[in-house]
């Protein structure tokens, strides 16, 4: 498990298993958000098991699945209150983090959107999902 900070109370990673929650915990998130559908991959875990992981371990946990057809998603209004949330960490995951990651940049106000891109961009983080289509 990778995880990349965004910000100090943002950080994305690739995919978790249940094993992974309590580690997570322990590294001080409070809330864990599950971007990626289930079903996906064959082999990933499903969001009910990680859910219960993260029960157990005292995690908020959210099922929140995007796509890139669907981006930015049904609960992009929930999504942005939770990153913007600064008082409770929040580990967001997909399958390689970059859902999450655009995410991030469009839930951003015109006024850091820019920097979050920059940011994002230097991360190594593609960001076609949240980039504007014309």
């Amino acid at each position: 498990m990778k995880i990349v900070k965004l910000t100090e109370s943002i950080a994305v990673s690739e995919q978790i298993t249940p094993e992974n929650v309590a580690d997570i915990a322990a590294a001080g998130y409070q809330v864990l958000v599950n971007n990626r559908p289930d079903g996906e991959e064959a082999c990933q875990p499903a969001s009910a098991d990680i859910a219960a992981a993260a029960q157990a371990a005292g995690l908020e946990y959210y099922y929140l699945p995007i796509t890139a057809g669907n981006f930015p998603g049904p609960d992009f209004g929930r999504m942005r209150s939770l990153l913007d949330d600064t008082l409770r960490p929040v580990l967001a995951f997909c399958r390689s983090g970059t859902r999450c990651t655009n995410l991030w940049v469009a839930s951003r106000d015109d006024k850091s959107m820019e920097q979050a891109r920059a940011q994002a961009r230097q991360l190594g983080y593609d960001l076609g999902m949240s980039t504007p289509r014309t």
